[in-house]
């Protein structure tokens, strides 16, 4: 695979090149020269094959000329474990539920592809590299699991401050090893500046040997293909037109959509869904491109004021109409998430997370009026992720998966150790402070009484001054003893 920048002024480079550089240095993003076409035998035979032939066979069409059939085989099993099913919500509808590997999101699909891409290349070679990536929410916590302990890798992750989920933020940070999460003050699309400024600087990228996992990295998107494709050998019936329903925010997912498209999936077109961070939709209605201040919602994964893959998507279609022939735009409130979550609950005993609430209110709004079509919906993330935003909006508590279970074990063992640490220093504080004094005193005293020319009233001085340093020290101990009592309490 060749790939070319999207601001066409940075030299064509390989697929091991891209993936290591993340972003070329004319800022742009790297894009296939060609997405060859997967022949129509393929898509009329799929329904004999599984998920993971499935990866294999776009795998081999897209990076054929760049690794050998045996190590794309090596690369997709041991990235691929875990399912993509689809539910049935309701005749027509379809969930297509993306949160069955480790970080219970879809972008597990692309972070544990690339992990295993760019061991494989660092085995190869050698190498040592770091990874930084801005997370919006998701993106980080399938990174950290994804790279984490692979030999050859160390993960930067940089996350907005107060704009992700307790739990995300517990997948973050709670991994330890190779993996460093940075709470950055600011908005996600403030985490991804810096990233790209940390990519444009030769000094810091020649230091640390960058690379990127963001969505802005083409490894990201090819393994977020698969799981379009699958869905399509899932349907019952397929000679029904289908279209794809994406809580979009970065636009890396429905970018992979594009590349599915590209390679002959029949798909009647897409849904770009999004929260109030609205500016996708209103490109596809107006055809002027404006990038906004990002804004706060339930759905945070998906608050992105300026979409990075916006260059890719234009690039695929070259003009505004030739995008809006293929991709519908709409957006909606927190409100409006809110009260889809509420109806697919009461309705379809379903629960949704905010990001598919808001993609079930694109295809809704695009399927009102037409017969005989039928919708694929992401459902990007398990709802349990957003337990604060489903609790309140549900009254309900999920129970919550053994995943996200053990991210809170591991977060409450830190807090443990973290309290253990602050009191063994309040104790040798205690200790040094409290001790120290009166036991110098003693030393001292001792010395003294080691000369014989002392006088009796020197040396009842003496005595009593070693009598009060004495009781200093049981007092000392009295307290420490309470101190270590209220600390087994806590």
């Amino acid at each position: 695979m060749i790939l070319y920048s999207t601001q066409k002024s940075s030299p064509n480079v390989s697929f091991e090149e891209a993936i290591f550089r993340g972003l070329p240095p004319d800022n742009g993003l790297y894009m296939p020269t060609e997405i060859k076409r997967l022949p129509d035998s393929f898509f009329d035979t799929i329904q004999d094959l599984s998920l993971v032939e499935i990866a294999e066979a776009v795998c081999n069409n897209l990076l054929g000329d760049d690794l050998s059939e045996a190590e794309i085989k090596s690369i997709i099993t041991s990235s691929m474990n875990f399912e993509a099913p689809l539910f049935s919500l309701e005749p027509g509808v379809e969930i297509l539920e993306l949160f069955h590997g480790p970080s219970m999101a879809f972008k597990d699909f692309g972070a544990r592809f690339m992990a295993a891409v760019m061991s494989h290349y660092l085995v190869q070679h050698r190498r040592e590299i770091r990874i930084l990536v801005a997370t919006s929410g998701d993106t980080g916590g399938a990174v950290a699991q994804g790279f984490f302990n692979t030999p050859g890798i160390s993960v930067t992750i940089l996350y907005p401050s107060g704009k992700v989920s307790d739990i995300q933020e517990m997948q973050l940070t709670t991994l330890g090893g190779n993996v460093e999460a940075l709470e950055i003050e600011g908005t996600f699309d403030d985490c991804q500046r810096l990233v790209k400024q940390s990519f444009l600087d030769q000094q810091l990228n020649n230091h640390y040997r960058l690379s990127s996992a963001n969505s802005i990295n083409i490894a990201r998107l090819i393994p977020q293909s698969f799981y379009y494709v699958d869905a399509f050998r899932q349907l019952e019936d397929k000679s029904i037109p289908f279209y794809y329903s994406v809580p979009s925010g970065n636009f890396g997912n429905l970018t992979a959509g594009l590349i599915a498209k590209k390679m002959g999936l029949p798909v009647g077109g897409f849904i770009a869904a999004t929260n109030a961070n609205d500016t996708i939709p209103n490109y596809l209605k107006s055809g002027n491109y404006s990038a906004q201040e990002t804004i706060a919602t339930i759905s945070n994964a998906m608050d992105v004021g300026n979409p990075s893959n916006y260059a890719r998507m234009n690039d695929f279609y070259k003009s505004h109409l030739a995008m809006a022939e293929d991709i519908v735009g709409y957006t909606y409130s927190d409100e409006e998430t809110r009260k889809m979550m509420v109806d697919t609950y009461q309705n379809n005993n379903y629960v949704l997370d905010p990001h598919g609430a808001v993609g079930l209110l694109g295809w809704k709004e695009f399927s009102e009026g037409k017969n005989n079509v039928q919708g694929i919906v992401l459902e990007t993330a398990h709802p349990t992720k957003f337990i604060d935003v489903v609790t309140d909006t549900l009254h309900i508590t999920p129970e919550l998966p053994p995943a996200l279970k053990a991210a809170i074990e591991k977060k409450k063992a830190k807090e443990q150790r973290i309290k253990f640490i602050q009191g063994l220093e309040e104790m040798l504080y205690m200790t040094s402070t409290k001790a120290g004094q009166p036991v110098s005193n003693i030393l001292g005293l001792s010395d003294l009484l080691a000369d014989e020319t002392l006088d009796q009233v020197e040396l009842k001085e003496i005595c009593d001054f070693m009598k009060e340093s004495a009781i200093q020290l049981d007092e000392f101990t009295t307290e420490l003893t309470t101190y270590i009592q209220n600390l087994k309490k806590q």
